[in-house]
């Protein structure tokens, strides 16, 4: 079997795979067309952040079994795509934990002591002491807007420093923050508080300008700002404006909305309060190594054993397993995406009922299903269907799971309830023919509804012309409406509304909509594609 390296790798990572048995090819900095011409020829891939394995890629690899990510982004796979074809597709998430949050520090410390203007300044041939006095950081409160992994070792570091360490995490359990010596903030409280703030979560609808305008306001004169973790997560228009007019002391990026970065694109560049690194979060050799071996090891596992491993595709069992479960395996994916993105306060327990004859067929992995689907929300390609347990039982979360073999009104049910620190939600789902889910229960609302791709749910007072104005409004701005599902409650005069669109609707829209008449809520949700 042949692998194609297309990306700069840690020598080992090819040692590896050759020790294994398998045939190594190194050719990076291929252009598309040339990548094209020549991936028939490989079972294995091989890349890190700059080869793009396209839907065209794809189309082209005819004996491609397996994508390898050397590090935890895969922005640059079209993994619906290699799903319909078959091609596992896996990264190494763990392999720059510590690389990224020691980044952090460095940054942090850096800029409170202004070390890249004092070494510009000197390398000018001047020698300007008494202009670059810097801080101390004992003593002072950190604020870490994600107190996940990377955030918690962010953390650690810093209590080290002496430093007083609160955090927002929406879906972190206040008590396990507590345990590791940090106190659990709203985003309003860290922000007015922190001497220093620092990101760590990943870009998502949710967190996409996390940072903006009214937070800047809110913090203090001197504070200073850090994100090593995406770009896009800082409104970096807000945090001009914020720099320029001293509102705040300092900012340091490793990661920009548009990369690569320069002063034509990025205005904050030509800031003397702003210093930057072009996205280094990861670039230290141990965690280049670490990734190169960890994915070379999968890749190696797969292609020669079967073995899956950290894939964010398909989950580790067996063909057989797979072809019984699989139909549920996804509807339970789409399910936890959904639960997550309709909860409120951090999850403390789930519970998973399978009923009628789905209770007599191997349900671990409908179960770890679940798990990454509820957590691929907030914490994107750091989840996989390996590491989802791992990380509930890291996150506190109570998973437990029960059979009957009896089930009213389906063949096959799946019941999910999930208990949040401000609720529970209950959904159920079941599986119609051989591979179309359903979700036919959310909460009390009795429905039939397709939870897949971009969608939008509604809650309404059940009173005429609510259907029409909600598809006249919805058709105005272009967006077309592929499926619509309504649940009833006729005790209490509620409906939802579940429509399946072509594209998620913005900011922008989703307030016109939530601003229409006898509309209670509206929310967008992103669900995996079946």
């Amino acid at each position: 079997m042949k692998v194609l390296i297309s990306d700069n790798l840690a020598p080992i990572g090819a040692k590896i795979l050759k020790d294994a048995g398998l045939e190594v090819d190194i050719n990076t900095g291929l252009p598309p067309e040339e990548l094209k011409k020549i991936i028939s020829q490989y079972d294995g891939l091989v890349i890190r952040s700059a080869t793009r394995v396209t839907a065209e890629i794809i189309e082209a690899a005819h004996n491609l079994k397996v994508v390898g990510r050397a590090g935890i982004g895969l922005d640059n796979v079209d993994i619906l795509e290699a799903s319909k074809r078959g091609i596992v597709v896996m990264n190494a998430p763990d392999g720059n934990s510590t690389t990224a949050a020691e980044h952090s520090i460095a940054m942090m410390m850096a800029m409170s002591r202004k070390i890249p203007q004092a070494t510009a300044s000197m390398k000018a041939g001047k020698w300007e002491k008494k202009k670059f006095s810097g801080r101390e950081v004992t003593g002072k409160t950190l604020g870490i807007v994600g107190i996940g992994r990377i955030g918690s070792i962010v953390a650690d570091r810093a209590q080290g420093l002496k430093m007083k360490v609160i955090a927002f995490d929406p879906h972190m359990p206040k008590d396990l923050v507590e345990k590791i010596g940090v106190e659990l903030v709203s985003l309003d409280e860290l922000c007015q508080r922190a001497d220093f703030i620092t990101i760590h979560v990943p870009f998502t609808k949710e967190t996409k300008h996390v940072l903006s305008h009214a937070q800047f306001k809110m913090m203090k004169n001197d504070v200073m700002v850090v994100d090593c973790a995406r770009g896009g997560v800082i409104d970096e228009e807000a945090l001009f404006e914020a720099l320029k007019n001293n509102e705040i002391a300092g900012a340091a990026l490793d990661v920009f909305a548009v990369e690569p970065t320069t002063v034509e694109n990025c205005p904050l560049l030509g800031l003397g309060n702003f210093i930057c690194t072009p996205h280094l979060g990861a670039s230290t050799a141990e965690a280049q190594e670490n990734v190169a071996v960890a994915i070379a090891e999968q890749m190696a596992d797969y292609l020669l054993r079967g073995t899956v491993t950290n894939a964010v595709n398909v989950p580790s069992v067996s063909a057989d397993v797979l072809a019984k479960v699989g139909p549920y395996t996804k509807l339970a994916e789409m399910i936890g995406a959904m639960h997550m993105q309709i909860a409120k306060g951090g999850v403390e327990e789930v519970s998973l009922e399978f009923t009628g004859d789905l209770a007599d067929m191997q349900t671990g992995p409908i179960t770890v299903s679940f798990l990454k689907g509820l957590f691929t929300p907030i914490l994107k390609d750091a989840v996989n269907y390996v590491n989802a347990p791992l990380i509930a039982k890291e996150r506190g979360i109570r998973v437990v799971e029960s059979k009957s073999s009896r089930s009213d009104d389906f063949t096959n049910l799946l019941e999910i309830r999930v208990k949040t620190s401000e609720g529970e939600n209950v959904m159920a789902g079941t599986v119609f023919g051989k591979s179309e889910p359903r979700l036919v229960r959310l909460n009390t609302f009795r429905l039939e509804a397709l939870p897949s791709g971009p969608m939008l749910f509604v809650a309404n007072r059940d009173v005429p012309g609510v259907i029409g104005a909600l598809g006249t409004t919805i058709g105005s701005m272009g967006v077309n409406i592929s499926r619509m599902t309504v649940g009833r409650e006729e005790e209490q005069g509620l409906n939802i509304i579940l429509l399946n669109t072509d594209v998620l609707l913005n900011k922008e829209q989703l307030a016109t909509v939530q601003d229409l008449k006898d509309i209670d809520e509206a929310m967008v949700l992103d669900l995996p594609v079946i």
